[in-house]
């Protein structure tokens, strides 16, 4: 072969070889862009969580989509908090997420039925709290309504097994066998109870029996003294699982602040804090901040959050619930505490945690300090249950978000009756009313 056919020879050998690496990267480029890798969202929009569940989505109405998808366990969702979840790009306005609610104190009757069913049989021996038996306390001052008044409930030895604060509307409720195994338990009570106004006894009752759908009438006289004070805490799960949520949770708890604060204007005087936790082995542990009455300070402390850490499914609600309530200065005397927990995962299930869990249910209750939850994407059966039985035990109410509003991973339907769906931060401020304001 002459020299100028090998030269032509050796050119065809390098324009295939250059050709061969265009079509290379050009693959590369293209499964890159196909990755998990993906686009904030734009204001007001949804968020799909995978690319699946993006070629699911149903519209319902043009302001409302519905996301199709399976149950994801938290456990698989390990490494959310490497993507953009809900913590990029312009924060979304109010009034998207859509929650519901649901008061097992009011439903009480329901309330059993379900624990001895299935799920809720199994959610209470894990957790080691049996809310079966209870005492229901109605108090009232002359005609008005007794709030913040202390209820202890003692056995024959005078021992106090229980301890409770009314509410707006006067009623408290105590479970003096909360901790006990249905199999341990007495078959009827028999127990005294002390009630007290700025710590003086004004009142006290023996033998009484367990009064469950029923309510103990009580009137103390012309003693009580109704206070302005109202203390919100917000407890927020920040780990990475939250990240399909916690942007637009951000925004509604804004909302709530702003507009609870605005409605008792002149009125009230509101006091709040905000705090937020993760887990072990996080870059921290609780980041929390003292109660203020700078709704700004508040807002910005919000705003500065972001969805990242965890790793398995628990989370330390434990830690973050004793910060909340050894760490603060909650007001002695108050119309209403309220603990909004805002969280998708249970505690961890460790016999320590177990108990710390038990004490801090025990204390809330003590101090008044009404356990609300807000359940996000990811909670499943066990952690549902855990969560009405703080609020039930506590005074508060089972808040829950709904797949209404089409954003973030799928909710579980809770185990209740039939209830309404609303937007998140209007429900909240109905809430907070209901609690500050008497009938």
């Amino acid at each position: 072969m002459s020299k100028k056919a090998v030269s032509w020879v050796m050119v065809f050998i390098l324009l295939a070889l250059v050709i061969s690496a265009c079509s290379s990267n050009k693959s590369s480029d293209t499964a890159a862009s196909s990755g998990t890798d993906r686009a904030a969202p734009a204001e007001g929009s949804v968020m799909p969580t995978s690319e699946g569940n993006r070629a699911s989505e149903e519209k319902l109405t043009s302001n409302s989509v519905s996301v199709q998808s399976e149950p994801v366990e938290k456990s698989s969702r390990k490494r959310l908090d490497a993507l953009p979840g809900g913590q990029s790009g312009p924060e979304p306005a109010a009034g998207q997420l859509t929650a519901g609610e649901w008061d097992d104190a009011l439903k009480w009757a329901d309330w059993l039925n379900q624990l001895n069913g299935h799920n809720g049989s199994e959610a209470i021996k894990l957790w080691g709290m049996y809310p079966l038996q209870r005492i229901a306390v109605e108090i009232t001052s002359g005609r008005r309504a007794a709030a913040d008044i202390q209820l202890a409930v003692k056995d024959k030895a005078g021992e106090t097994l229980w301890e409770a604060k009314t509410d707006i509307q006067g009623k408290a409720y105590a479970y003096p066998l909360l901790f006990n195994e249905p199999k341990w338990r007495k078959a009827k009570g028999d127990y005294q109870i002390e009630l007290r106004s700025n710590d003086q006894v004004v009142h006290t009752m023996e033998n009484v029996q367990f009064t469950n759908s029923e309510t103990l009438k009580i009137d103390i006289g012309p003693q009580s003294f109704l206070s302005d004070q109202v203390d919100l805490m917000l407890v927020v799960d920040t780990t990475g699982s939250m990240g399909d949520e916690l942007q637009y949770l951000t925004a509604e708890l804004k909302d709530v602040i702003t507009q609870a604060v605005e409605r008792s204007k002149d009125k009230l005087a509101m006091r709040i804090s905000a705090n937020f936790y993760r887990d072990h082995y996080d870059d921290y542990l609780v980041r929390s901040f003292p109660f203020t009455k700078d709704v700004d300070e508040v807002i910005r402390q919000l705003a500065a959050q972001t969805a990242e850490g965890g790793g398995d499914y628990p989370e330390a609600v434990d830690e973050a619930l004793h910060n909340a309530l050894y760490e603060h200065e909650w007001s002695g005397n108050a119309r209403a505490r309220l603990l909004f927990l805002v969280l998708d995962a249970p505690p961890h299930d460790d016999k320590q945690t177990l108990s710390r869990m038990q004490e801090l249910a025990r204390e809330a209750a003590r101090m008044g300090v009404r356990i609300i939850p807000v359940a996000s994407s990811g909670v499943n059966k066990d952690t549902e249950y855990l969560l009405r039985t703080l609020a039930v035990t506590t005074g508060g109410s089972y808040v829950f978000l709904t797949d209404d509003s089409g954003i973030g991973n799928e909710h579980i339907k809770p185990d209740t009756g039939a209830y309404d769906v609303k937007l998140l931060n209007e429900l909240l401020v109905e809430v907070i009313l209901r609690y500050t304001q008497q009938q």
